[in-house]
C-alpha cells in the first residue's frame, strides 16, 4: 500500500459512518498512554526516595505492555474486541488499586515491580483495536491511508500531552494523583470504545491458514518480522534520545527544560507527519521502512555537536520530522504483511517491538551518559539505528507483496448481520 493522503481524506476518514464514537472514545483511552508509566515512576520515587527503584518499576510497566499488546491483540482477533477489552479493563482497574496500596505501604521492591508488570500487562490496548477497525470501516485507498496517519499522529500528540500532565499532577497534594487520573481516563475510554456499535458488531476475521492459532501467530509471516525489526530500531533510537536529552538539560542546570525539549521534538513530528502523508517518499513501502529509519538515524548524529541547550533544541526540531512518518509506515505496511486473521495482533507486535526497543535504548543510554558522556549516547543511537536500517534493507523483499492467504482487506473484520 503506497497511497498518499490529502487533507480532505482525513475528514472523510474521521466522518465515515460508524467512526465518530470509536474515534472519540479511543482518544480518551489513549490520552494517558505516555502518562501512566511516568506518573507511576514519579509516584514511586516520591514514596521511596529512590530513582533506582522507580526506574525498575517503570521498566516493569514497559515489560508488561510489551507482553500484553500481543496477547490482547491475539484474543481480539479470535473473539472480537469487545469481550477482551471489557475483561482487560476490569483487571487493569484491580491492578492499579493494588499497585497504589502497595506503594502506600512501601512494600518490597519485587512486589512493586511485579505489580507494575501487571499494570502494564492489563492496560487495554485500544490502539491496536482502533487501528484494526479502520480495515472494516474504510476500503483500501487514500482515506484508509489518512486513517493510519491519523492514528500515528494522534499517538504523537498523546506523547506530548501525557508527560506534561504527569509533570503537572505530581505537584498535587497526593503524588499518586496522576496514576489514578490517567488510569480512570484509560478505563472510561476503553469501556466506551468496547461498547460502541461499530466495535460490538466486529466479528473475528477469517483465518484460512490457521495462522492465528500458531504459537508465532502474526510473526509467522517473514514480512511481519521485517516490520517488527523496523519498529524495534525506531524504539531503540528514540530510547537513547529520551534519556540523553533530559541528561543534557540536567547537566546544564535546567532539568525541567528536558521534558519541554522532547515535547517540541514531538510537535515538529506531528506537523511534518500531516504533510508527509500527503506525499510519502519513497512511495514503495518496502523501501520506505529502511530509508526512513536510516534518515532518522543520520539526523540524530548532529545532536552530539551543540554545547548549548538552544542549539540542541533546534536540532531536535529537525530530527523530530521523521518520527511520525516512521510510525505511519509501520502501520501501513501491516496491510502487506499481516497474515489473515491476525490484524490486531500484528499491530500489537509493532507496539511490543517499539516498547522493547525503547527499553533497550533507555538502558544503554543511561549507562553511556553515566560512563562515556551525553555525546556518546547520541552517536550510539545513530549507529544503532543505521545498523537496524541495514538489516531491514536486507529483508526489504519480504514486504513487497501480500501473503497469498490474506483475503481482501475489507473482509479482515466482518460485521455481524441481522
Amino acid at each position: 500500500m503506497s497511497h498518499s493522503a490529502r487533507l480532505s481524506d482525513y475528514r472523510a476518514a474521521l466522518t465515515t459512518p460508524g467512526a465518530r464514537a470509536p474515534v472519540v472514545t479511543a482518544l480518551l483511552a489513549r490520552l494517558p498512554i505516555a502518562m501512566i508509566g511516568l506518573s507511576l515512576l514519579l509516584y514511586v520515587q516520591r514514596q521511596t526516595g529512590s530513582f533506582a527503584i522507580a526506574g525498575l518499576v517503570s521498566a516493569g510497566v514497559l515489560a508488561g505492555v510489551a507482553v500484553g499488546s500481543v496477547g490482547q491483540g491475539r484474543l481480539m482477533d479470535r473473539l472480537g474486541p469487545t469481550r477482551p477489552l471489557l475483561v482487560t479493563c476490569a483487571l487493569f482497574a484491580c491492578a492499579v488499586v493494588a499497585g497504589v496500596l502497595v506503594i502506600e505501604a512501601r512494600a518490597a521492591t519485587w512486589v512493586l515491580v511485579g505489580l507494575a508488570f501487571v499494570i502494564g500487562l492489563t492496560q487495554p490496548t485500544v490502539g491496536s483495536a482502533s487501528r484494526a477497525l479502520w480495515t472494516r470501516l474504510l476500503p483500501p485507498g487514500s482515506a484508509r491511508a489518512a486513517a493510519y496517519a491519523y492514528e500515528a499522529i494522534s499517538m504523537e500528540v498523546f506523547f506530548i500531552l501525557g508527560p506534561a500532565l504527569a509533570g503537572v499532577l505530581i505537584v498535587a497534594p497526593w503524588p499518586g494523583t496522576g496514576v489514578v487520573a490517567g488510569s480512570a481516563c484509560m478505563l472510561l475510554g476503553g469501556i466506551g470504545f468496547a461498547l460502541t456499535p461499530a466495535v460490538r458488531r466486529t466479528r473475528p476475521a477469517a483465518d484460512p491458514a490457521g495462522r492465528g492459532g500458531r504459537l508465532l501467530g502474526a510473526m509467522s509471516s517473514p514480512g511481519m518480522r521485517t516490520v517488527a525489526l523496523a519498529a524495534l530500531g525506531f524504539g531503540l533510537t528514540i530510547g537513547f534520545i529520551e534519556v540523553a536529552v533530559p541528561a543534557a538539560a540536567t547537566r546544564a542546570g535546567h532539568a525541567p527544560v528536558g521534558g519541554l525539549m522532547l515535547a517540541l521534538c514531538s510537535a515538529s513530528s506531528v506537523i511534518f507527519g500531516i504533510l508527509y502523508a500527503t506525499r510519502p517518499w519513497p512511495r514503495p513501502l518496502h523501501l520506505r521502512l529502511p530509508m526512513l529509519l536510516a534518515g532518522f538515524s543520520v539526523l540524530i548524529a548532529p545532536l552530539a555537536i551543540p554545547d548549548s541547550l538552544l542549539g540542541l533544541t533546534l536540532l531536535l526540531l529537525v530530527t523530530g520530522l521523521l518520527i511520525t512518518p516512521q510510525a505511519t509506515a509501520h502501520s501501513a505496511a501491516l496491510e502487506n504483511v499481516a497474515p489473515a486473521g491476525t490484524v490486531t495482533e500484528a499491530f500489537g507486535w509493532v507496539i511490543t517491538s517499539v516498547t522493547f526497543g525503547l527499553a533497550l535504548g533507555q538502558s544503554a543510554s543511561g549507562w553511556l551518559v553515566e560512563h562515556a558522556g551525553i555525546r556518546a549516547s547520541f552517536l550510539a543511537s545513530s549507529a544503532a539505528g543505521l545498523l537496524v536500517a541495514a538489516l531491514v534493507w536486507a529483508r526489504r523483499h519480504t514486504v513487497t507483496a501480500q501473503p497469498a492467504t490474506t483475503p481482501p482487506a475489507r473482509a479482515a473484520l466482518v460485521p455481524a448481520t441481522a
